[in-house]
């Protein structure tokens, strides 16, 4: 469900505006200040939708035009085909997202939700609020250099611009740009095409360079902050698994998930996915620790069918398993409560019994925690501080911490720099990316529709003569296209408010 408080927030908000907007129209004292101070700032008010407009960049379009119209003409034709071949691939990943969305309606695994390319996105549900700032800031940039890209196609083909100017919708930001609809109607399809696929052509290329800026990220910051050394923790969850005294801190420097080496953020990843799915690793203790005096446990079976001897529920001691020392041949299990820290600080790691007799001199045994099922057992290397022993769920501890690949070289610098860029960049990635493959969409109301329209006119000229019969295909080819979108936001959103 939809958090109250974000609700209660938005509808508050609009309800004043656009009660304040109606107290001031019927004034008959404020009224006529009132539209004459929207209109002189370009400003219009409806329920759920405020709209900004300017003409004070035409001049800036113009400008770009006018560069190196050779480079300009190749530019905006890669766009155009670029937006033809959008339009058929924004078909072909609706329907596969509509079957994958559909397919995770019958099914009981939560995995499959996260298979899906395109995703309907809801602030507070599927967004964290702490994100939303990034959010907003990478859609409206994707949107302004959206309509940029309109705007000098245009101008190149002889369009005049009216203006430009931002909106919100409910919560979500956007841009446009007014063209002269007379100019836009005399000029040929081809050039109509450039001037509508021009949009999603530059999303694509923000896509990309986005990308690009977050591939060479560590190259830009290498001057003030390195990589590889480890992954730097910037953020611990407060009462999670991580936190406390000998947990993890801010600033730490993980270096190791067990034997499994950490030089970035994506090692730690795959290191707690490769223990998560491996059984629990041992370690080699000499045989004069496992004395009686150290209560070797009566063993007790758990639900599960596990075994624990540690019935006191200590902080400090963990029931341990191992082979009996004595007769190689022995299949026989032992169990003994022991002091956890004690026995695992600076001792090997190991598999089998022969992992501890092929690398040290002293007769050593291979112990294993005996847990229960799918929990873990972890040692989180982080010097100089001691070691961080980790009992539960691996997937805890990787929600519990998050990290970074960058460390900063001077201790003035802020640790949240490099996680701003990368998590913008990731931002920008995907809405851009999301925002060309949805106006592709051969929709009403999106730039699809206008790009089908002039393909139509472009490509079907000789072969269907008559513009009515030209205009039937491309409505029902646009109403086909809209109830698609229109499913996978339907379903969409119920699979992201209802589960």
């Amino acid at each position: 469900m939809i958090p109250v408080p974000l609700l209660v927030c938005v509808m508050g908000g609009w309800c004043a505006v656009y009660l304040t907007d109606t107290l001031l129209k019927s004034s008959v004292k404020h009224r006529i200040r009132y539209e004459s101070w929207l209109a002189g700032r370009g400003l219009m008010l409806s329920p759920f939708h405020v709209r900004w407009q300017t003409t004070m960049f035409n001049r800036l379009f113009a400008y770009c035009a006018r560069i190196n119209p050779r480079a300009q003409y190749l530019w905006f034709n890669s766009g155009l085909v670029f937006g033809v071949v959008a339009m058929v691939g924004s078909v072909v990943l609706l329907i596969r997202t509509l079957q994958q969305t559909l397919a995770q309606m019958t099914s009981d695994n939560p995995r499959m939700g996260n298979q899906q390319t395109l995703q309907v996105v809801v602030p507070g549900i599927n967004l964290p609020t702490s994100q939303l700032a990034y959010f907003f800031m990478a859609l409206l940039l994707s949107g302004v250099i959206h309509e940029l890209g309109h705007a000098v196609a245009a101008l190149r083909e002889q369009v005049r611009v009216n203006g430009f100017g931002i909106f919100v919708f409910v919560v979500y930001p956007g841009a446009f740009v007014d063209l002269f609809t007379t100019h836009l109607n005399i000029i040929s399809p081809v050039q109509q095409l450039r001037i509508f696929c021009a949009g999603v052509w530059h999303n694509f290329v923000l896509c990309l360079a986005a990308l690009a800026f977050l591939f060479l990220l560590p190259i830009f910051l290498f001057p003030v902050y390195s990589t590889g050394g480890g992954a730097l923790v910037s953020e611990v969850v407060q009462g999670a698994a991580a936190d406390g005294p000998r947990g993890l801190s801010v600033g730490d420097i993980v270096v190791g998930l067990e034997d499994c080496p950490v030089k970035g953020v994506e090692d730690w990843s795959s290191c707690l996915s490769h223990l998560s799915h491996s059984p629990q690793t041992g370690y080699c203790v000499p045989s004069s620790s496992l004395q009686p005096s150290w209560a070797h446990g009566r063993a007790f079976k758990r639900l599960d069918g596990t075994f624990d001897c540690c019935s006191n529920n200590s902080l400090t001691d963990l029931c341990f398993s191992y082979m009996k020392p004595q007769g190689t041949n022995s299949k026989e299990r032992e169990y003994a409560c022991m002091p956890v820290r004690k026995m695992v600080t600076g001792t090997q790691v190991c598999r089998t019994a022969e992992d501890c007799t092929a690398h040290t001199e002293v007769a050593s045994i291979c112990v294993t925690p005996s847990l229960e099922n799918q929990t873990r057992f972890i040692r989180v290397t982080h010097p100089p501080n001691t070691h961080m022993l980790f009992v539960g769920y691996p997937p805890h501890l990787q929600y519990a911490v998050s990290l970074t690949n960058f460390v900063p070289r001077f201790g003035f610098l802020h640790l949240d720099l490099p996680v701003f860029l990368e998590t913008f960049c990731k931002y920008v990635v995907s809405l851009s990316g999301a925002l060309a493959v949805v106006n592709s969409v051969p929709c009403f109301a999106l730039d699809g529709q206008w790009m089908l329209n002039a393909l139509l006119e472009a490509t079907l000229v000789t072969v269907v003569t008559d513009r009515q019969r030209r205009e039937l295909i491309g409505f029902f080819l646009l109403l086909a296209g809209s109830a698609l979108l229109a499913a996978n936001v339907a379903l969409g959103l119920w699979m992201v408010t209802a589960r």
